[in-house]
């Protein structure tokens, strides 16, 4: 397993293990080494990342903090800092000097929710992962419902926003339907799959690799692996500090994922299935018309001259099976391989 993350100052015994399409980043906690010795062996790992956050980290960290000391088991806290132009960086890393249960991820750029969360994942060292937004939509008093159910012996733990605060028509409408289809399609049956608020069990996510915006279907994945899942209803709270970033945007980029993950539940270990398919559909069409000429020729008719655009068709629909056929054969030998 590799990772394109670029570690400066990393615990020198013990390097991330990577395994999410992390991107580029720099870690800049201050300083590692006491983050490691701190928390050598952690539980819980809490991994929140941040864009333009800076009025809430104080508050957060503090919450998070007495929160997982609670538990009376080690703990750490991994904020990644998703190119913030704030002074949220400078600040988790004032945290980070004080306390050593947190360690900071600094991302070159804004890389979006995906990749800051596949960040936090490669360097999170705990038994149990848990994520969440760091703009205290979340409330961290409610983290202990999400242990209570992982250790009930669930895999994975999902927040279900049951009283949601969102606009009507840019968000609870477009949420509902899309919450619906991705029921639908991945058989997984929550209700919320667009919150961050989740806890994993960590060799769970070591299967689960992370790429574009698909957090969100990390259930489905699971669901895929054979994980029990369950979820649990959590506040739905205004970001105090800044207004939503969200938008219909994010709905039309769910559908587009959801074709992803529809092709990877259904087909990943049979593509065959889904080419095959198509290509027989291709050179049924093909025959048919094929036929068609035949007997036209049989009675006289000029094909060439009077359907030459079936002729056409016949022959690019039989090519088209072809290579449907080919497609599916070459995908058979690749998931073997993989």
């Amino acid at each position: 397993m590799t990772s394109s993350s670029q570690v400066v100052a990393p615990p020198p015994a013990v390097p991330p293990t990577s395994f999410t399409a992390a991107p580029a980043a720099s870690v800049v906690a201050a300083p590692a080494h006491e983050w490691y010795d701190a928390t050598p062996f952690p539980t819980y790992s809490m991994v929140v990342p941040m864009y333009n956050e800076a009025d809430a980290v104080a508050e957060l960290h503090e919450s998070l903090s007495r929160n997982l000391a609670s538990f009376g088991k080690s703990y750490e806290i991994i904020f990644v800092n998703d190119g913030s132009k704030d002074d949220t960086c400078a600040r988790l890393l004032e945290i980070a000097a004080k306390d050593p249960h947190v360690f900071v991820i600094n991302l070159r750029r804004n890389f979006g929710q995906t990749p800051a969360l596949a960040a936090g994942f490669d360097h999170a060292r705990g038994e149990i992962i848990i994520a969440m937004d760091g703009d205290l939509q979340h409330d961290p008093n409610e983290l202990p419902k999400f242990i209570a159910k992982i250790d009930e012996g669930y895999d994975v733990v999902s927040g279900w926003r049951e009283k949601r605060v969102d606009g009507l028509f840019l968000r609870r409408i477009p949420s509902k339907m899309a919450n619906w289809l991705i029921r639908k399609v991945s058989g997984v049956d929550i209700h919320d799959f667009g919150t961050t608020f989740k806890a994993y069990r960590r060799d769970l996510l070591e299967h689960i690799t992370l790429y574009g915006d698909n957090h969100r279907f990390i259930p489905a994945l699971a669901h895929m692996a054979g994980a029990r899942i369950a979820e649990v209803p959590i506040k739905n709270i205004k970001a105090p500090y800044r207004p939503s970033n969200y938008g219909l945007d994010r709905t039309f980029r769910v559908m587009l994922d959801l074709l992803t993950i529809k092709f990877l539940n259904s087909y990943l270990t049979r593509p065959i299935h889904l080419f095959g398919k198509i290509g027989l559909a291709c050179l049924a069409l093909s025959g048919i018309t094929g036929i068609f000429l035949i007997i036209r020729k049989c009675l006289g008719v000029a094909i060439a001259t009077e359907h030459p655009l079936l002729i056409l068709i016949a022959a690019m629909l039989f090519l088209m099976s072809l290579v449907f056929f080919s497609t599916g054969l070459l995908a058979e030998l690749i998931s073997r391989v993989i």
